[in-house]
């Protein structure tokens, strides 16, 4: 069964077993699919679109709960996390910070870079292999590191 299957399989059972928050969740990650597949002119999402429109709304949901946290909203914050924790159940095994920094390593050899002008070519080779896999800030925070240009 595919992500796109499963999904309302488990809105379903969120409905079921009355897990609120699972079935809000779920319900705004089958608006944001199907408004994908209206963008795509009713193209068929394959997993990896689907894959592509979970990660969007968990950065959506990670930038509105620093957001919150900035403006002293730690309740508004959590809720946000407990969403996040929600939808990572369809994203692929998360990597690791040895991980991600062993791919920019093998980036930063591919393309030759040596500082941070080199930044764009490195991100270009990094990303195809770590998308879907890896928090992006957490990528370009690593490529900054290694290339030099540590914040």
């Amino acid at each position: 069964m595919g992500l796109k299957e499963q999904i309302p399989q488990d809105l379903k059972n969120a409905l079921r077993n009355k897990r609120t928050l699972e079935l809000s969740v779920l319900r705004m990650l089958q608006a944001a699919l199907k408004n994908k597949e209206i963008d795509n002119k009713k193209e068929e999402l394959t997993d990896e679109g689907v894959i592509g429109v979970v990660g969007a709304e968990i950065k959506k949901r990670r930038d509105a709960a620093r957001e919150f946290e900035k403006v002293n909203r730690p309740d508004a914050a959590d809720q946000e996390k407990a969403e996040i924790e929600i939808l990572m159940k369809y994203m692929p095994q998360q990597m690791s910070e040895d991980e991600i920094r062993a791919a920019v390593k093998n980036a930063i050899d591919q393309t030759q870079a040596q500082s941070m002008k080199d930044i764009g070519k490195v991100m270009k080779v990094l990303m195809p292999t770590v998308k879907g896999k890896a928090d992006g800030q957490a990528v370009n925070k690593i490529v900054k590191e290694e290339l030099g240009g540590g914040e």
